[in-house]
């Protein structure tokens, strides 16, 4: 589940269209309808929140084509679109709108999200991590709505449909390793983008969180079309990328996860943890699937 329209081709992408291209059932959830989101084109600068107030329809159409790309047939909006709106970065005066999505009832989102469980039976469930990944209030809220629903699509008598226990529940993640390979990338790329610190980026984790690796570069391509089909949002430069603060980052083949609750399926061998400077190899899953029956 992802908060925003554009949150899904970013962060997860390219490990949609790969399980989607093999077959697997794919649904995408979207919170809210970006409304308060940054516009990058001039000539749509019009639609902003303070102007038309008419971007979240706008993106409606951006997310429809980047599904497209990615293969993902089966998109929804968390009980429907607009029930809940895009809340804007933390601590602005859109947090505080009734109909925001930092504000909702967390039993009554989840309820909407245990419908949407109950009726298709996923095994996985993916979702950000308890600082929404970057600290945006509806990433968190995604967080607690995911896992709520998690435990609340299990019990008897809550919501409709039968019970329905999933197997497995996952964060996204980025390794800062890898943040720091991407980042001395950038700074050669000559893309005019800007190059930020890693450290001073609000995500990240050490390699030792990461329990799972999806190579899906393969699917790259869909990835990056999926992007900018969410121009409103995104500027790329294959391989790389920028939102409206202009800051490079480049858009990953290989994505990674961390398993909250389930249980693990058999690791394969990965690369060196350069963390502490230990040098061990370490062991991740490399599907989501794995260990499910």
């Amino acid at each position: 589940m992802h908060a925003h329209p554009d949150d899904e081709s970013i962060g997860t992408g390219a490990t949609m269209a790969k399980y989607a291209a093999e077959g697997a059932h794919v649904t995408l959830v979207t919170c809210t309808l970006g409304e308060e989101g940054e516009i990058i084109p001039e000539e749509l600068a019009h639609l902003a929140a303070d102007r038309d107030d008419a971007l979240g329809p706008y993106r409606i159409g951006e997310l429809e084509a980047a599904c497209r790309a990615l293969g993902v047939a089966d998109h929804r909006f968390l009980g429907g679109p607009g029930r809940w709106r895009d809340s804007g970065m933390m601590g602005v005066a859109s947090n505080d709108a009734p109909n925001a999505f930092w504000r909702a009832d967390l039993d009554e989102a989840a309820g909407e999200l245990v419908k949407v469980i109950r009726e298709i039976r996923p095994q996985v469930l993916v979702t950000y991590d308890d600082n929404g990944f970057y600290g945006h209030p509806d990433h968190i809220q995604a967080h607690r709505v995911s896992h709520r629903a998690f435990e609340l699509a299990a019990k008897e008598g809550f919501g409709t449909g039968e019970p329905w226990q999933i197997a497995k529940l996952y964060h996204t993640a980025v390794p800062r390793s890898v943040m720091r390979r991407s980042a001395e990338a950038l700074s050669v790329a000559q893309v005019g983008f800007l190059l930020e610190s890693v450290e001073d980026m609000p995500f990240g984790c050490v390699d030792e969180d990461v329990t799972t690796e999806i190579d899906a570069r393969g699917w790259l391509r869909h990835k990056l079309d999926a992007m900018r089909a969410h121009a409103t949002q995104i500027t790329v430069t294959d391989p790389w990328f920028a939102l409206s603060n202009n800051v490079g980052q480049e858009a990953m083949g290989v994505e990674h996860f961390t398993l909250a609750l389930g249980v693990p399926g058999p690791p394969v061998p990965g690369p060196p943890v350069e963390a502490g400077g230990l040098g061990e190899p370490y062991t991740r899953e490399n599907d989501l699937f794995a260990g499910i029956d």
